[in-house]
């Protein structure tokens, strides 16, 4: 096809864009969130009953994180991030102080636990929801009942990626669509078998959202349109089903830890062997 042919990536509308029947927007209107204000109204006020059945809206989860009240005082960055923490991953020492990447209570493996400045009223960092997976249903039921619409919820977060520059979004929260695309046993155009080919639509759409919302324009909510064939049931899987189990990931440990480890066994197995040489 030549490129002239086409359709425009970016429509008129601005925070938009539209290609190939997939269309990304977002919705303005929010001011500062505080605790206690109910997301699902907020969305809905500022849909302004543009939503339609089908539509999967993406929710940055700082505004999730100030709507529960998961606020502490930046003094305690460094111990809300050993609070979070279920296991370290990895650690790195840098002129700045360390960065940790641990395994969070919610399961996910990224920097700093999730805790994080961005976007935070000043002298307050924010935790992640506790249970994203439940905030995504509460706001995508609400949603429903207050619109009749058959729609899909994701909250977003911003992480780092093994092997990768830079960051995109993520789901860290999901309700009322698929998460996976899962193509295996399916065939290729070719005709060859699909083994391991399940697509992280949820993460996909994250991402997609991202384009639109950005770090620093100040909306946090998008509605991506044209998925509609992933929009489902209210209780299927949310994004946690996405989270690999520790003990199936390859990668679990970073060098240092995986030096200690390595080493702390060595020496175990060292004095067991002299021991029973004596």
């Amino acid at each position: 096809m030549p490129h002239d042919s086409l359709p425009d990536a970016a429509t008129a509308e601005v925070g938009a864009m539209e290609l190939f029947g997939l269309k990304v927007f977002t919705l303005g209107g929010f001011g500062e969130i505080a605790a206690g204000d109910d997301l699902a109204a907020l969305i809905n006020e500022a849909a302004q009953s543009r939503l339609v059945d089908g539509d999967i809206v993406a929710v940055t989860s700082k505004i999730v994180s100030k709507a529960e009240g998961r606020v502490v005082q930046a003094a305690d960055r460094e111990q809300a991030i050993t609070d979070e923490t279920v296991r370290v991953v990895a650690s790195r020492a840098h002129p700045g102080g360390v960065t940790r990447i641990v395994e969070n209570r919610q399961g996910l493996v990224m920097a700093a636990a999730g805790v994080d400045t961005s976007n935070a009223p000043e002298g307050v960092v924010l935790l992640l929801p506790v249970d994203p997976d439940g905030s995504a249903r509460a706001i995508c039921a609400a949603l429903r009942e207050r619109t009749g619409l058959r729609l899909g919820v994701l909250i977003t977060d911003t992480a780092g990626r093994p092997w990768r520059e830079g960051q995109t979004d993520i789901a860290i929260g999901a309700a009322g669509l698929a998460v996976l695309d899962d193509l295996r046993g399916t065939t290729d155009v070719s005709g060859r078998r699909l083994d391991v080919t399940a697509a992280a639509v949820a993460d996909e759409i994250a991402g997609a959202a991202d384009l639109v919302k950005g770090k620093t324009s100040g909306n946090p909510v998008a509605v991506i349109r044209g998925l509609g064939r992933l929009v489902g049931e209210l209780d299927a899987a949310g994004a946690r089903a996405l989270q690999r189990p520790s003990d199936t990931d390859m990668f679990r440990l970073g060098t240092a830890e995986a030096r200690a480890e390595g080493y702390g066994e060595g020496f175990v197995a060292g004095l067991a062997a002299a021991a029973g040489k004596s």
